[in-house]
């Protein structure tokens, strides 16, 4: 897959005149901090309704969340492993959700990504979508000086046989997405115990942090991760 950005291009039209590719819609960029999943969820169902209508422009969201398990529309319930006393004990929330997948473990030390973007009209493809993503996370543990990948027939980005990144967006009318992304930075990843992470036995899981061997600034990859969307998705961050 190529997202390279080419030169702009100018040609003469009828009038001798010379034109020029249009300017980068913008994208906000808006990092939040730790906030409840419950919260999260209704401030996207605003902003697709706003993005909609066109009274936003592209977000996307950063932050995180406290302990949390969600289950996406192709959740299988027995791949969450702790019943509900234990949740209690250990402090994690669980919620179904309208985002694809299977079951997923969030918390803090962990990157959540949330872009509420307007597709249309050239990018009206939700394969081309969720790989332009997991093309953004490649470049940003690039910056980082880790080397991940894709790993065929799986969603999410991968160091080795190991899932630093998992995905689950949602599409609703008119091409606006919500829900997104998940990069392990600094977190623990004795929480995924609790879970089989999307549905994947055969896997395990990793974060930067034990990627690079030593501590990540969040503010640095929230930083990376969103020049890096933007310049996949061909959009001026603000």
């Amino acid at each position: 897959m190529d997202t390279r950005t080419g030169p702009v291009r100018t040609g003469t039209g009828r009038g001798g005149g010379s034109t020029a590719a249009p300017a980068p819609r913008p994208l906000e960029a808006r990092r939040l901090g730790r906030i409840p999943y419950a919260e999260a969820l209704d401030l996207q169902a605003e902003l697709t309704q706003r993005r909609r209508a066109g009274e936003v422009p592209d977000q996307l969201l950063l932050l995180e969340h406290p302990h949390v398990i969600t289950l996406g529309t192709s959740a299988h319930a027995e791949h969450v492993l702790v019943g509900e006393d234990e949740r209690r004990l250990l402090g994690i929330e669980l919620f179904e959700t309208g985002r694809g997948g299977d079951v997923t473990y969030h918390g803090p030390g962990q990157l959540v990504g949330y872009p509420i973007l307007d597709l249309k009209p050239d990018r009206c493809d939700l394969h081309r979508y969720v790989r332009d993503i997991e093309e953004s996370l490649i470049r940003t543990l690039a910056d980082f000086g880790v080397e991940a990948g894709r790993k065929e027939g799986l969603t999410g980005v991968w160091a080795g046989d190991a899932k630093v990144a998992a995905i689950g967006v949602r599409v609703s009318s008119g091409w606006i997405t919500s829900h997104g992304f998940a990069l392990n930075v600094a977190t623990d990843l004795g929480f995924f115990d609790a879970i089989v992470p999307c549905g994947i036995r055969a896997h395990g899981v990793t974060s930067l942090e034990r990627l690079t061997g030593g501590p990540v600034a969040p503010e640095a990859v929230a930083a990376r991760a969103a020049a890096r969307f933007a310049e996949v998705f061909e959009r001026s961050l603000a």
